[in-house]
């Protein structure tokens, strides 16, 4: 059998939708009915990406990132192949799948893998552009002699080389475990390989862990949705149904983290997310699959919920064609809609997060920083402990900040929930040391360089050694649902003056009223009595203010001044500042 056969008869098992029929239920998914309204949208959506990359032209990208390149190639293998697209058999497709290739055949290593950005000859960053060229693998081979075999040969160059980095190449993270198994798993279907099945099944006995509020080890929505559709592939392909309920917990959780206008909470992610609100259509193939794998009400009302987001044509539709074909799943029907509360109160007890909803009212509460406090990638270290929003109008977060030893902000140690209040806490002490005790001296006064007992710096003063003198600063703050919004209580106890700075960051396109500019754009000072906050229709109101003090720069503390780095966000920052010791009482309403 020559390679053009094999690609082609290899790939049929997930172009015509084939699962297992421990899967299936004993009906082949090719029964089912498609949605064709659905359908005539998503040709529609790619063919307008087509149109895009045409005029554009191939061309390799000034960023070392190249999922762009495999992205680009499967919209145009989708629209090669759909027999309703207007670039149905198209020559001009062919050119420019061509020239994709010659530019990834350009920028893969002899080991088959690929850079992204600073990451040299990564394979699982190699595997991600396996998510699209797979199943344009698949499409392609089933359209037989019309594609050229220029494409179908360097194509299949093309990731034979990659399931070679795959089979022998390491990777970082906990998702990337995944991300390469499902890869190696649909290169095994596309090319038959063993091997690429033994590579995985390497990873995949390390085992999957996924807490008791649904969250895989990361805590990242962003990552979540790249494991999740991983476990798909691979519940399908090594007939393992079980990993599914992965999926199902995962996804049934992230229904809480989603707030009215699409966005997703990751406060507590412990990735690169954590500081910023990602979006839920990333997630639309993953709902819809569920929905339509396990006639699951719920999540079909969550799919359709994200299909009528304004973005929705250009977040989703414009590069899931080749998704649609070649998972018959997804094209199906979805089952009715199950209701979807719009009132309810969610503990996420793991992550020490509570999400809060009453209609167009949400809040999120958070206490779960990873201790000790190291800031690296992979570790929860978000200082927000509070987020609302009502409507239009959002507090992006409200954190707290004292000058106590340049500490900077407050993070709590847990979270505890007391009838219908949230209580966090946390406890500091700072140090001064003694001279070294006569056993423990050193002539030639070369010490070692260690850390500071209060872990806030390193010096050559052998600190573990040293008795110390230590001060305390005790902070508390009680969240409590109050009257269509919350009260915060905070209590800072300490050596006296120490400064406090409450900040409330609201997400720009607002109005201020009652309020006191600051010094810099977009800082303002709440002095007393209650201030509003107005987005269109919809205003926040808070207060009462305080402000004994407008030292308001450099509050994250040393350990990020001491690399010349904030963690302010953009938005619209209102202070309410204090000295210790602080007792006041904020309404947010």
């Amino acid at each position: 059998m020559d390679r053009r056969t094999f690609i082609r008869t290899g790939t049929l098992a997930l172009v015509s939708g084939f699962v297992a029929p421990s899967l299936a239920g004993g009906k082949p998914w090719g029964e089912a009915s498609a949605d064709p309204f659905l359908m005539a949208k998503l040709v529609a959506a790619n063919d307008l990406a087509i149109e895009g990359i045409l005029s554009r032209g191939a061309a390799k990208p000034v960023v070392q990132y190249y999922r762009g390149l495999s992205g680009d190639f499967a919209v145009l293998a989708a629209g090669y192949c759909h027999p309703a697209s207007a670039y149905h058999r198209a020559g001009a497709l062919t050119e420019a799948m061509g020239r994709i290739l010659g530019l990834l055949l350009d920028l893969q290593y002899p080991n088959g893998t690929l850079d992204a950005e600073g990451n040299r000859f990564s394979p699982p960053d190699t595997a991600f552009l396996l998510e699209t060229l797979c199943p344009a693998a698949g499409l392609l081979g089933k359209a037989g002699d019309a594609v050229p075999a220029h494409i179908v040969g360097d194509l299949e160059k093309f990731l034979r080389n990659v399931g070679e980095a795959l089979c022998t190449g390491g990777l970082h993270t906990v998702n990337h475990r995944w991300v390469v198994s499902a890869a190696l798993a649909r290169l095994f279907v596309l090319f038959g390989e063993q091997r690429y099945l033994d590579r995985a099944e390497q990873w995949l006995a390390e085992g999957i862990y996924i807490d008791e509020d649904g969250n895989f080890p990361e805590r990242s929505r962003n990552y979540a949705a790249v494991e999740d559709q991983a476990f798909i592939h691979l519940a399908e392909i090594l007939e393992r149904p079980a990993y599914l309920d992965y999926v199902a917990q995962n996804l049934t959780a992230n229904f809480y983290y989603l707030e009215p206008n699409g966005d997703l909470v990751c406060l507590d992610s412990r990735r690169q997310d954590q500081y910023r609100a990602i979006s839920i259509y990333g997630y639309y193939r993953l709902y819809r699959y569920m929905a339509n794998r396990r006639q699951d009400g719920f999540f079909a009302a969550i799919a359709r919920r994200i299909e009528h987001l304004p973005r929705f044509r250009e977040s989703v539709l414009a590069g899931s064609l080749i998704h649609f074909m070649d998972n018959a799943v997804l094209s199906q029907n979805m089952p009715g809609d199950s209701p979807l509360p719009e009132r309810y109160t969610h503990l996420f007890s793991a992550s020490q997060l509570a999400r809060i909803r009453r209609g167009n009212i949400t809040a999120t509460i958070f206490g779960g920083t990873d201790r000790p406090l190291i800031v690296a990638s992979g570790r929860s270290t978000n200082p927000t402990f509070f987020t609302f929003r009502k409507g239009e109008a959002i507090l992006e977060y409200a954190r707290l900040s004292t000058s106590f030893f340049n500490t900077g902000y407050f993070r709590s140690e847990g979270l505890n929930r007391e009838g219908n209040s949230y209580l966090l806490r946390e406890s500091r002490v700072a140090s001064y040391y003694h001279p070294l005790p006569a056993e423990q001296r050193n002539p030639q006064g070369d010490y070692r360089l260690t850390e500071s007992t209060d872990g806030r710096f390193w010096s050559k003063m052998d600190f573990p050694s040293r008795p110390t003198t230590d001060l305390h600063l005790e902070t508390a703050i009680k969240i409590s649902e109050d009257s269509g919004g919350f009260v915060l209580d905070v209590d800072v106890q300490g050596p006296a003056n120490v400064e406090v700075t409450l900040v409330l960051c609201f997400r720009k396109g607002g109005i201020f009223k009652d309020i006191n500019r600051g010094w810099e754009e977009d800082h303002y000072f709440l002095k007393g009595g209650m201030a509003t906050y107005t987005v269109g229709r919809d205003t926040i109101e808070i207060g009462p203010g305080a402000m004994a003090h407008t030292h308001v720069q450099g509050i994250d503390g040393e350990i990020y001044s001491t690399h010349f780095g904030t963690l302010q966000g953009e938005g619209n920052h209102l202070y309410i500042t204090g000295l210790v010791p602080f007792t006041h009482s904020l309404r947010i309403r």
